[in-house]
């Protein structure tokens, strides 16, 4: 990667993280350059269709949309999603496997010839095999957690005791050799750990559930910072 477009990704990162205008001067004393060659990056940056708004003197600020052009990622960042979407394309249930393999594809065909090649030919691998296969709920859980609706559950817990609840998902951790839903528990007033493969049924309860998805994450978030603490 070149030095200017080594300077334009951080340029843009610095964008992204602001929720407001950043001044010129401010992002200039930032990434080390002129104000001029900051104008100058900034015009790039929206020649490459990059929604950047504001003018000299105002402050800029870019638009959410805005896509990175796959060649201005580093050749670490390329290797990073290369082994990441052949993990999940091993791991994780068969549509959000084809859509990491589509994902990768769609950024290989718009690659640079001799980046493509690196991408193609590089010696980074995920095991194309899982310890324990993905469990036919996979899919109807994602796309609750997504869709923030709550669903009716039937569980069998360590000791083969089946319940009848009813849950909000609201996130999943892929581990090595198992699935864990984390979710808010209606039976039991306080949010639940449950096991992919202990799962015996899911059906959709027919309503959203009433917190968004953000809140029920950090709440869930202080929650286990606390029990750390005890």
């Amino acid at each position: 990667m070149t030095t200017r477009a080594a300077r334009l990704l951080q340029l843009l990162d610095e964008l992204r993280r602001r929720r407001k205008p950043v001044q010129g001067a401010r992002l200039a004393e930032q990434l080390g350059v002129s104000l001029r060659t900051l104008y100058r990056d900034i015009d790039a940056l929206r020649g490459q269709g990059a929604e950047i708004a504001g003018d000299p003197g105002v402050g800029y600020q870019l638009r959410p949309g805005f896509l990175l052009p796959p060649m201005m990622f580093s050749e670490d960042e390329l290797e990073a999603m290369v082994l990441g979407t052949r993990w999940v394309a091993s791991h994780a249930d068969p549509e959000l496997a084809a859509a990491a393999r589509g994902a990768m594809d769609r950024i290989l065909g718009i690659l640079p010839d001799s980046l493509r090649l690196q991408v193609e030919t590089g010696g980074l691998f995920a095991p194309d095999w899982c310890p324990a296969p993905p469990e036919p709920w996979l899919l109807t859980l994602r796309h609750a957690i997504r869709g923030q609706r709550a669903l009716h559950l039937a569980y069998a817990d360590a000791g083969n005791r089946v319940s009848q609840r009813t849950i909000w998902p609201f996130a999943m951790a892929f581990l090595d050799d198992r699935r864990l839903l984390a979710a808010w528990c209606e039976l039991r007033g306080d949010f639940r750990h449950f096991r992919a493969d202990r799962v015996l049924g899911l059906e959709d309860a027919g309503r959203c559930y009433p917190q968004t998805r953000h809140a029920l994450l950090r709440r869930w978030r202080e929650q286990e910072r606390a029990r750390q603490r005890e």
